[in-house]
């Protein structure tokens, strides 16, 4: 017989919450899409600040978390859009601006003049009302009735908090080592945004307040010249072809994983190019901005994936030249539309058997577990870039052919620049190999083998793809 007594134990309504917190009046449908179009708009602004800060900010650490905190931000814009569509019939106005307060309050973030602003209004003013505005929305919706919701807001608090915490000792390390700019009347005129807004919420009495930008009236500007911190070196070497080493069976796999964490390290140029597209792309659906932050926070993964392969040898990857000039030259001298076909390309020519399969093949083969581990992420990463390439690249084509040749052409248009670099002085195109490898053998406990050592293959004549380069001036 069943236990007559069990609803005694077992928690009601399935555990959301109990009978007094049902019985909530909660909001209507209509003040809850209300306010989630607010948080909305809040996200998809962050998810664009952050997005156009990516490529000129110095700071490896701040470059990489730029990507993820956007990539998260564009994750939440996606939850809302769906849950707004949910609860209403199109048009949902979700391209909408809510408040003329909180769009000035973003503008203003996104024209911060330097990093400590940047990181103070999106750290300690963006972040924090975000955080806040999902307690209370969760506080005063019936919990039953809008489950749904508040599902949503319990995840975006989750990485809400991580973004706040990561932030707080973000501007505590800057403050620390550089003079605080004087930014108390900025604070005021953001304070009284979210004042003439009514809050993010828009349900505080908002008082009458004449509202006038302060770093807003100059206009954002992207800056498409990627940006190093003092740990990046050299960076216009090219002294060094890691592709034509990989490729070669004369080398061992051990030795080719240094050439490959090289790879991955270097492959925060990806967002630092990627961010460009996606900042003067206009016009594209929701999911294209989405698709692409998903990417270009997975490259930002990449080079800390290699940054840690580093590690792990005991080498410090801040000796080794960091090339910067693939995204240097594609930001400068392409279209956003001509970036976007030869990352395609790129990520097509990944795709074979001498592609990323390849690279986990000779991570296995080496016997390092954390080089194999960091190929078989790499490769799956690359699987479905292939996969949002297809969709947002290639329907712009006859077909996947037509697509290819346009994108293997673009990539023959960019100019290397490797002599005029050299000329300019910019660089010596030093061969840094012997070094890395030098160091890695002390490590290992082995002598470097000399034909190893020996190599000297530049980027003087050939591409990453080992395709000969038609100009190089």
């Amino acid at each position: 017989m069943p236990d007559s007594n069990a609803n005694l134990v077992i928690p009601p309504l399935a555990g959301l919450c109990d009978f007094g917190a049902a019985q909530r009046p909660g909001m209507s449908v209509e003040e809850c899409v209300s306010w989630h179009k607010r948080h909305h708009f809040v996200f998809r602004r962050l998810f664009e600040l952050l997005t156009a800060r990516i490529t000129s900010e110095p700071l490896y650490e701040l470059k990489t978390a730029f990507s993820h905190h956007a990539y998260l931000s564009a994750e939440h814009a996606t939850a809302l859009r769906t849950r707004v569509s949910e609860m209403r019939e199109p048009p949902l106005g979700l391209d909408e601006v809510p408040h003329p307060g909180l769009e000035l309050l973003c503008n203003e973030v996104q024209c911060a003049p330097d990093t400590q602003a940047l990181l103070i209004g999106v750290y300690e003013v963006l972040v924090p009302e975000l955080i806040a505005s999902f307690d209370n929305y969760i506080a005063t919706t019936n919990p039953l009735a809008d489950a749904p919701s508040v599902r949503v807001a319990r995840f975006a608090l989750l990485e809400l908090r991580d973004m706040s915490e990561f932030g707080r000792q973000a501007v505590r390390a800057l403050c620390e080592s550089r003079p605080a700019p004087p930014l108390d009347e900025w604070r005021r005129a953001l304070s009284d945004c979210l004042l003439a807004a009514g809050g993010l919420s828009g349900r505080d009495l908002a008082p009458p307040l004449e509202l006038r930008p302060h770093f807003s009236k100059t206009p954002f500007v992207f800056d498409p010249v990627p940006q190093r911190d003092a740990r990046f070196h050299d960076s216009y070497n090219g002294g060094v072809n890691p592709e034509a080493f990989l490729y070669d069976e004369r080398y061992s796999p051990r030795d080719k994983v240094l050439m490959l964490f090289y790879k991955r390290l270097r492959e925060i140029d990806v967002p630092e190019m990627m961010a460009s597209i996606i900042h003067q792309t206009a016009g594209k659906p929701w999911k294209y901005y989405r698709d692409m932050s998903r990417q270009l926070w997975d490259e930002a993964r990449h080079a800390m994936l290699g940054e840690v392969g580093f590690v792990s040898q005991g080498i410090d990857w801040s000796s080794i030249p960091i090339n910067f000039t693939w995204s240097l030259n594609l930001n400068t001298q392409l279209s956003a539309r001509d970036r976007h076909a030869v990352l395609y390309f790129i990520e097509q020519g990944l795709m074979p058997r001498n592609g990323k399969r390849f690279e986990w093949e000779v991570a296995t083969e080496s016997g390092i577990p954390l080089a194999r581990l960091i190929q078989d992420f790499d490769w799956a990463d690359e699987v479905l870039h292939s996969q949002i390439g297809r969709e947002w690249f290639v329907t712009e084509f006859p077909d996947l052919k037509s697509a290819l040749s346009y994108g293997d052409r673009c990539w023959s248009m960019v100019l290397s620049q490797w002599q005029r670099y050299l000329d300019e002085q910019r660089t010596e195109h030093r061969n840094w190999w012997p070094e890395l490898y030098r160091t890695a053998c002390e490590r290992w406990g082995v002598m470097p083998d000399p034909q190893t050592l020996a190599f000297d293959e530049t980027y003087e004549e050939v591409r990453a793809d080992l395709k000969a380069i038609s100009g190089s001036a």
